[in-house]
C-alpha cells in the first residue's frame, strides 16, 4: 500500500495568530461534549429521568464521539482537510439545536450521540497542526493546540453550569450552537487550504486502520493506557453534579462548574509535560501520572465531604490524566508521519471508548454505593493501568535479555 509522499506543507502558512486560533477551535468545539454533565441534575429534573437512564446522556455524548472518530477522522487524511473540517462545524451546529429542542429523554440520548458524532472537529485540528508546524516545533504546535481543548473541556462546565443556573440548561445548547455556526465561517476563511497526505478509497481507508493496530505495539500499549486513565477522569466528572447535589448544602451546577476553573491549573501545566516528554521519552512521565491520578481518588474518598478536599482532588486528576495523555499522544504521534489522522484515530477513539466507559461505571456505581463506588471505581482503574505498565516493562526486558542471549 503506497502513500505518495505528501508536498512538505510551506511554513510561513503558520502564523502564531493561526495556532492560537486552531485552540481556541479546539477548545470551543470539543466544549461541547461536557456542557451536559453539570446540568444532568436540572435536565433529570424537567424530564423526569434520574440515576442510571440519565447517565446515558454523557456515556453516548462519548459513544458518538468515538463513532466520529472511527468513521469520519481518518477522512482527514485523504479529503481536503479544511473542508472536513468546516462542514463539521457546521453539522455540530445542527446537532447542538437538536438538543436545545429535546422533549423527552430518548430524544436527547439520540441528539447527544449525533454531537459526539459531529464535534471531531479538534482531532482534525491537531493532526493539521502538526502538519503544518516544522519538526522542531511540532511537539510546542501541537501542545498549545491541546492545552486549548484541555482548558475548552474544563472551562465547559464552567460555563454550562453558570448559563444553566441563570437561563435554564436548553439556553447553553442554543448558545453552543450559534458558537459552532460563526466558528465554521471563520475557519473557512482563516484556515490555509491542506491537500490530501494519502488519497486512498475509503475502505482500504479502514483497513489501514487495522493493518496499523496490528503492527504498532507502542500503539496499542498507549491506546490502552489512555483508555483506563481518561476512563477514571470520567468516573468523577460524570458523577460530580450529581455528588454535590446530595451533600446537605445541595450544591447546584454553578459549583459543579465551578470546578472545571480549578482543573485548569493542571491543563496549564500541560505543556511543560509536553516538552519534557519530547526530552525524556520514557514512559516513567506515564507510570508517575498514573500515580498522581490514583492519589486524587485516594484523597477525594475521605476528604470528599469539604469542598477544599474535591478542589485538591481536582487538581491531582487533571494533572495526572492529562501528563498521562500528552505523554501517550508524543509517543504516538512519532510512529508514522503519513498516517498521523490514523494513528490518532485508533488512539483517541481507544480513549474515548474508556472514557463512555467511565462514565457509565461512575453513574451505576454512585447509584448503588455513593460516593465510595465512584472514588473505589477510579482508583481501580488507575491501579489497573499502573499493573499493565508493569507488565509491558516486563516483557520489553525480557525481550532485551532474550535479544541479548541471542547475540
Amino acid at each position: 500500500m503506497s502513500t505518495p509522499a505528501p508536498s512538505e506543507p510551506s511554513h510561513s502558512t503558520l502564523s502564531t495568530g493561526l495556532v492560537g486560533l486552531m485552540a481556541a477551535a479546539s477548545g470551543a468545539t470539543a466544549a461541547n461534549l461536557y456542557y451536559n454533565q453539570p446540568l444532568l441534575g436540572d435536565i433529570g429534573r424537567e424530564l423526569n429521568a434520574s440515576g442510571s437512564s440519565l447517565g446515558l446522556v454523557p456515556t453516548l455524548t462519548q459513544v458518538g464521539y468515538a463513532a466520529g472518530m472511527l468513521l469520519i477522522v481518518p477522512l482527514g487524511d485523504s479529503l481536503e482537510r479544511r473542508r472536513v473540517i468546516v462542514t463539521m462545524s457546521a453539522l455540530v451546529s445542527l446537532a447542538l439545536v437538536g438538543v436545545a429542542l429535546a422533549p423527552t429523554l430518548p430524544w436527547l440520548v439520540l441528539a447527544s450521540f449525533i454531537v459526539g458524532a459531529t464535534t471531531i472537529v479538534p482531532q482534525l485540528l491537531v493532526p493539521f497542526a502538526a502538519h503544518l508546524a516544522p519538526a522542531a516545533q511540532r511537539g510546542r504546535v501541537v501542545g498549545t493546540v491541546m492545552s486549548g481543548l484541555l482548558i475548552g473541556i474544563l472551562l465547559s462546565r464552567t460555563a454550562a453550569g453558570f448559563v444553566g443556573t441563570h437561563l435554564g440548561w436548553r439556553s447553553m445548547f442554543w448558545m453552543a450552537a450559534g458558537l459552532m455556526l460563526l466558528l465554521a465561517l471563520v475557519l473557512r476563511f482563516t484556515l490555509p487550504s491542506q491537500p490530501a497526505v494519502a488519497a486512498m478509497p475509503y475502505p482500504e481507508l479502514m483497513r489501514s486502520l487495522i493493518h496499523l493496530a496490528r503492527t504498532e505495539p507502542v500503539l496499542r500499549l498507549h491506546s490502552v493506557l489512555g483508555a483506563l486513565t481518561f476512563g477514571a477522569f470520567s468516573v468523577f466528572w460524570s458523577t460530580l453534579a450529581l455528588y454535590l447535589q446530595s451533600l446537605p448544602q445541595h450544591y447546584g451546577p454553578q459549583t459543579a462548574g465551578l470546578f472545571g476553573v480549578v482543573g485548569v491549573v493542571g491543563a496549564m501545566i500541560a505543556p511543560l509535560v509536553g516538552r519534557y516528554a519530547d526530552s525524556h521519552g520514557g514512559r516513567r512521565i506515564n507510570m508517575l501520572a498514573i500515580g498522581v491520578l490514583l492519589l486524587s481518588f485516594v484523597l477525594m474518598w475521605p476528604l470528599g465531604r469539604w469542598l477544599w478536599g474535591i478542589a485538591l482532588g481536582v487538581v491531582l486528576l487533571d494533572l495526572g490524566a492529562q501528563g498521562n495523555h500528552i505523554s501517550n499522544q508524543t509517543r504516538v504521534y512519532a510512529l508514522r508521519p503519513e498516517a498521523r489522522s490514523r494513528l490518532n484515530t485508533l488512539y483517541m477513539v481507544t480513549y474515548f471508548a474508556g472514557g463512555a466507559g467511565g462514565s457509565w461505571l461512575g453513574t451505576t456505581l454512585w447509584t448503588h454505593f455513593g460516593w465510595a463506588g465512584v472514588c473505589a471505581s477510579g482508583a481501580a482503574l488507575c491501579i489497573i493501568g499502573l499493573a499493565v505498565l508493569g507488565l509491558s516493562r516486563q516483557r520489553a526486558q525480557t525481550g532485551d535479555d532474550r535479544q541479548v542471549h541471542h547475540h
